[in-house]
């Protein structure tokens, strides 16, 4: 396990550029598994996520090979194996995901039931009703789903709540299907979008109608492709937040404002600097910043993986910010640590009309004493101290938070922040962030 000692205090300066998605990364490499042959994915990210992705596909038997600096040959041609290895599903939340293509290549797919993030329950069963209703048999065991079919049909499907990957995991199943698969209340991220361009390449017929439309014809076979991923948003806010926080200005080369219009939307707000160009997005401290509302919502909403690095940058805004998590029952863990660095932050739980209907988790999944909001008074000066990871966000909210802080912050466990970010303490330090790597 890694630690890092961030001197806060330096304003960053400079360019960065975006590599690919993490949340298009290792599902398009999942996709390949529905093509025997070489498909290519260029623009990947070195995270660990996608490194996890390709020991799963290696241990299904594909060959991978990487080719220049963002290039992966993915050969699914000797794919042979239907099972997971329990291992992997301690590590991420991907393994369910390969459902789709084995249940394609096999009519069998054996996973084990996910870990992954920290951050309240991420409910399967949006991912299971769906494969069920295309005709697959679902066996949940004690870590593990055996799940089966004799062949996939087409089906008409309407999600209960918005979910990005059950949206994913049902159109890698539904491409290869009999007959045509319409799904309602389908998810609307770019990654999605960014999924169904590739599938398309591959020969599939999936196209949006009135947006949360997703019509899929089945199609008998694909053939491998050649993808370029989309630029990860996430990794692109958390750059915009590093430069205001620390009074800096930072350009991120191939950002797509289109991706994060929320974001932006806020960020101007709040009195954020941005500029926009052929290069990608400018983001510079402009003046004080002044507090606002936050609530988070699928997209086009404001993010729920933006809700922690913009908790942080509102203890540098002056006034009462609110920030009202709506997609997950428990991301607010971090808040406890920016308290200890001297951040004003108080958790309650907020009053809402229809609790079922305003938020995107299952109510009935909302036991114990989850807070879904969050008070930060502004503005505070954060100060160090010993911190530890919890998860992606989380910990580059650490690193936000220990770049305003005055004096020396360690964090270990950063094991998190590489699931998600390509060498995050390496690309501050170009920007001019003192950190060191322990």
């Amino acid at each position: 396990m890694s630690k890092l000692v961030i001197t806060g205090g330096t304003p960053l300066k400079g360019s960065v550029r975006l590599g690919g998605a993490k949340n298009a990364s290792f599902k398009i490499m999942i996709a390949t598994l529905l093509a025997p042959g070489e498909s290519r994915i260029l623009n990947f990210s070195h995270i660990a996520d996608v490194d996890l992705t390709q020991n799963i596909l290696k241990s299904l038997g594909c060959t991978i090979r990487e080719a220049g600096e963002r290039t992966l040959y993915i050969d699914t041609q000797d794919l042979s194996k239907f099972e997971i290895a329990k291992r992997f599903g301690k590590q991420s939340r991907a393994s369910t995901m390969f459902t789709g293509p084995l249940l394609a290549r096999f009519c069998k797919a054996i996973v084990p039931l996910p870990g992954g993030d920290k951050i309240g329950r991420r409910p399967l069963e949006r991912h299971f009703e769906g494969l069920k209703a295309l005709g697959a048999k679902v066996q949940l065991r004690k870590s593990r789903a055996l799940i089966t079919c004799k062949n996939l049909k087409g089906v008409k499907f309407v999600f209960a709540k918005k979910t990005h990957t059950g949206t994913e995991t049902m159109i890698m199943a539904a491409v290869l299907a009999q007959g045509t698969t319409v799904l309602k209340n389908a998810a609307l991220e770019p990654e999605v979008d960014d999924l169904i361009k590739f599938l398309n390449r591959m020969g599939a017929q999936i196209k949006r109608n009135r947006g949360e439309t997703i019509i899929i014809k089945g199609v008998k076979k694909l053939k491998p492709s050649i993808h370029q991923l989309m630029p990860d948003r996430n990794e692109a806010v958390t750059y915009a937040c590093a430069a205001v926080a620390t009074k800096g200005d930072i350009i991120v080369e191939n950002a797509r404002p289109k991706d994060m219009q929320a974001f932006l939307d806020k960020f101007k707000q709040v009195g954020g600097g941005y500029e926009i160009g052929k290069y990608g997005v400018r983001f510079y401290y402009r003046q004080p910043l002044t507090a606002t509302k936050v609530i988070t919502r699928p997209h086009p909403g404001f993010m729920t993986d933006w809700q922690p690095l913009w908790t942080v940058l509102m203890t540098q805004a002056k006034g009462e910010s609110i920030v009202h998590e709506a997609v997950f029952t428990s991301r607010f863990q971090y808040v406890k640590d920016l308290n200890i660095m001297g951040a004003d932050i108080k958790l309650f739980d907020p009053q809402v009309k229809n609790r079922e209907k305003f938020y995107n988790f299952n109510t009935e999944d909302d036991k114990g004493d989850h807070l879904h909001s969050a008070k930060i008074t502004g503005i505070t000066p954060l100060k160090a101290g010993d911190f530890q990871v919890t998860d992606i966000r989380a910990g580059a909210t650490l690193v936000l938070a220990a770049l305003i802080a005055k004096g020396k912050t360690t964090i270990s466990d950063t094991d998190h922040i590489d699931r998600g970010y390509e060498d995050l303490p390496g690309r501050l330090r170009h920007l001019g962030a003192k950190i060191e790597t322990m």
